[in-house]
């Protein structure tokens, strides 16, 4: 298995103990010193598991051996947390430790059955065009595991004799993606799931250039460093929520929900001038006169 990411780089190592996570780390570690990376092993404890202190022990074991700076955070969640809640968390402490160490990306462990179980996820819950090809590797995350399948990756964990830790969680089928995991990835063959992710890569391709047609779109349309509201309010509400979501990112907000999206959209036509209406983390979308703005 071969890692390839720009030399001369600090990067922000997500680590779980699981076998993805610890053969990412071994990876890296073993690529480090000829390319010149230094790398901050960074663990979420999501409190969630009663033997979660176990894999946070392991992960620290592997950075203190190898010399590595260790990060962590027990965020104390309860077994109800949702699947959603925990990766918002997760992400926040994860962009948290890449601002102090000035890093320039965040990598994680993610496999290429990740990238088909999250585009069926996505799919099933109807996030929409984004959501299928949302595991794509980009300049501030990156994957360098997304091509290997996971039968790879324990091949590789089982040759080198590495140590991991299972999450008995992940065979829950009251979470979503473990029950895709578990009873519908098995169904695809070799010849559907390369097909299957040729689809995904195609739609990735047309996801980028309408990506970069609608901040077009967006940047022509800003008056007064906000987003012209008589212009906003006459485009079709499917387009109209696709420029919100294009706006709203590129003022470096994302991850909103689709629920949130919706609201924001109908409430950027319809609602009364000097109303506020939150997205999160304190941040609001502000309806004025002529134009959206954020604060």
């Amino acid at each position: 298995m071969e890692i390839a990411l720009p030399r001369h780089k600090t990067y922000i190592v997500a680590v779980s103990g699981g076998v993805d996570s610890m053969v990412l780390i071994d990876l890296l570690i073993k690529h480090q010193s000829q390319n010149n990376w230094q790398l901050i092993v960074a663990h979420v404890n999501h409190g969630i598991r009663h033997d979660s202190a176990l894999d946070e022990a392991l992960v620290k074991q592997v950075a203190e051996v190898n010399q590595l700076i260790f990060e962590s955070i027990n965020l104390k969640l309860k077994a109800t947390a949702s699947e959603s809640l925990a990766r918002a968390k997760r992400y926040q402490f994860l962009e948290e430790i890449k601002l102090k160490y000035q890093a320039a990306a965040i990598i994680t462990a993610h496999h290429q059955d990740d990238f088909i179980e999250t585009a069926i996820l996505n799919l099933i819950r109807g996030t929409g065009r984004k959501g299928l090809s949302s595991l794509k590797n980009n300049d501030l995350r990156l994957r360098p595991l997304i091509n290997y399948p996971k039968s790879e990756i324990i091949k590789y964990a089982k040759a080198n004799h590495l140590v991991w830790h299972e999450d008995y969680t992940n065979k829950d089928q009251h979470y979503l993606r473990n029950y895709i995991r578990i009873n519908l990835l098995p169904k695809f063959d070799a010849s559907a799931r390369l097909q299957f992710i040729s689809i995904l890569n195609n739609l990735s391709v047309i996801n980028r250039q309408l990506d970069y047609d609608l901040s077009q779109f967006v940047s022509a349309n800003i008056i007064e460093e906000g987003l012209d509201r008589s212009w906003f309010i006459l485009l079709p509400h499917c387009l109209s929520r696709e420029v919100l979501a294009t706006w709203l990112r590129s003022n470096n907000l994302s991850g909103f929900s689709n629920q949130i999206l919706e609201r924001l959209t109908v409430s950027a036509k319809v609602a009364r001038v000097n109303q506020r209406f939150p997205i999160y983390q304190n941040r609001y979308l502000i309806i004025n006169k002529t134009t959206l703005s954020l604060s």
